[in-house]
């Protein structure tokens, strides 16, 4: 394992040269940070790779220029030729897709604390050159920041017969690997390695904890806005099989993955007529999620981590305060009464759910309750259970919520978080916003640098700055324009959940 600067060309003042496992590689200097871009960490997932667990990338001499982020792994509108061609070599190289990111504030022997980000898209979209993942601030607040490309859609999450399962989760352990392996040569303490994640990467996170494959590879876990979305493996064959009949008749492996793309998009189109054969996550925004396979992913996150899976990972849990106006808010997004009606037949914990969100919010409109409805069933109370379920498994848990928001339109919505944690929503941004709150700028930049200061301080060592969770006092670091730690604020919608237990979704007829 490459564990120190010797014979490495680490000078500010010129291009950085760092050897790995694999061969050496050359980045740049961006201000005090060195960035290392489009570093392979697995070998290109197509022709006898194609819905395979990911296979190490083979060595090379020379040294590699890690200067660009890698091509993206195959989604819906990706342009690069890979999407026509269904194995073998493309000629822009975009076939090189699983890379990883680094950035680095001291490339000497400095064992920093690292952090590796994985990021959201509804298991449907991942491109790690994302301005909103730049991992400059971060790591300048003192840490080794990591991102990553990994397999999504069909590719990546899909039941295929005879393929792994969570094929996208086994790359981002593969990242993993290569970060115990290599991630000393950038400034990095293998030794102190805190995953953390938003939305779908924060529910992967919460499979990866339970996952025995991957076992010793983090220290620490940060799980942002979960969705609570687990699929039987009954249930992922039945979706993925109705995608599949929309490309083609065939075998898939001979498909270029616009195909697949295309198949999907077609069936998400449609997903709520299906909300009576497939229950639930027809509802949702996507035909994906992690398998639970009883062998790479033994059980939901809930009940593992309640038997006491990942007691000596440290992890920090929680969710914003609206999450689903992401989604309500946009153009169109605006609820039907069907889609009403549907949500509290279908995602609600008893038939008198109803009534009983009305009570606790008696001044909420129709629309309104239809968008806590969603923001509870889909992030919130998922992210509250898996406190709970850490809890009682005996290991450290901390819980947050983020209330403050810069506009009345989106509020404290999916996404608002990362974005501050990372930086990368710049006061312009806000004040440019239409309907943003006359101090808003000045706060973001407030409300982002307590946030980020947090994450790193767990990230360093163990602790956030606030007290951990137990279900008694319920203790929530709660980030307004001025953080407070107070009991979890969100007791109505707490209440009403308290005796569902989330767990594996499965075909809603099946015996």
């Amino acid at each position: 394992m490459p564990n120190s600067s010797e014979g490495q060309n680490i000078s500010p003042h010129c291009e950085p040269e760092i050897r790995t496992v694999a061969g050496a590689v050359r980045g740049r200097w961006e201000g005090d940070v060195a960035v290392f871009r489009g570093i392979p960490y697995a070998e290109p997932p197509f022709g006898a790779h194609r819905f395979q667990a990911p296979v190490p990338v083979g060595r090379w001499d020379g040294v590699r220029d890690a200067l660009e982020f890698g091509p993206p792994v195959p989604q819906a509108r990706h342009a690069g030729s890979v999407m026509s061609a269904a194995c073998g070599s493309t000629d822009d190289g975009s076939d090189d897709c699983l890379t990883l990111n680094v950035w680095s504030p001291d490339l000497g022997a400095a064992a920093l604390p690292v952090m590796v980000w994985i990021q959201g898209g509804t298991y449907l979209e991942n491109n790690s050159a994302s301005p909103h993942c730049d991992g400059a601030t971060l790591a300048r607040s003192g840490v080794v920041m990591v991102s990553m490309n990994y397999r999504v859609g069909m590719e990546g999450f899909a039941h295929i017969t005879g393929a792994p399962d969570n094929r996208g989760i086994l790359d981002q352990i593969a990242a993993l690997r290569w970060v115990r392996d290599n991630i000393a040569a950038f400034g990095g303490d293998p030794d102190n390695v805190t995953v953390f994640g938003q939305s779908a990467g924060g529910a992967c996170i919460a499979a990866l904890l339970v996952m025995p494959t991957a076992a010793g590879l983090f220290r620490r876990a940060i799980s942002q806005s979960m969705p609570g979305t687990y699929f039987s493996e009954r249930l992922a064959a039945t979706i993925s099989a109705t995608i599949a009949a929309r490309a083609t008749i065939g075998e898939l492996d001979r498909l270029p993955p616009r195909a697949l793309t295309d198949a999907a998009d077609a069936v998400i189109q449609r997903m709520p007529e299906y909300v009576e054969s497939w229950g639930p996550m027809a509802l949702t925004p996507t035909p994906f999620s992690p398998i639970v396979d009883g062998d790479l992913l033994p059980d939901a996150p809930w009940r593992a981590l309640a038997r006491g899976a990942a007691r000596d990972i440290d992890l920090l849990v929680g969710h914003t305060r609206d999450e689903y106006r992401l989604y309500t808010s946009r153009p169109g997004g605006a609820p039907t009464d069907a889609r009403m009606s549907a949500a509290f037949t279908h995602l609600t914990p008893t038939t008198d759910t109803e009534s009983d969100y009305a009570t606790v919010y008696p001044a909420a409109t129709p629309g309104q309750l239809y968008d806590l409805v969603n923001t509870d069933w889909l992030f919130r109370m998922p992210s509250l259970h898996l406190a709970d379920a850490a809890y009682t498994g005996g290991g450290p848990i901390w819980l947050y919520e983020l209330c403050w928001s810069f506009n009345e339109e989106q509020g404290a919505s999916h996404c608002l978080d990362f974005l501050l944690i990372f930086g990368t929503l710049s006061p312009d941004e806000v004040r440019g916003h239409r309907s943003a709150h006359p101090n808003a700028a000045h706060e973001t930049s407030h409300v982002a640098h307590r946030m980020r200061t947090d994450w790193v301080s767990f990230a360093t060592t163990g602790q956030p700055g606030w007290a951990p969770y137990d279900p008694h006092t319920r203790t929530t670091r709660v980030y307004n324009a001025e953080p407070t730690t107070q009991p979890y604020p969100e007791e109505g919608s707490r209440r009403i959940w308290a005796t569902h237990g989330f767990g594996i979704l499965d075909l809603p007829h099946a015996h």
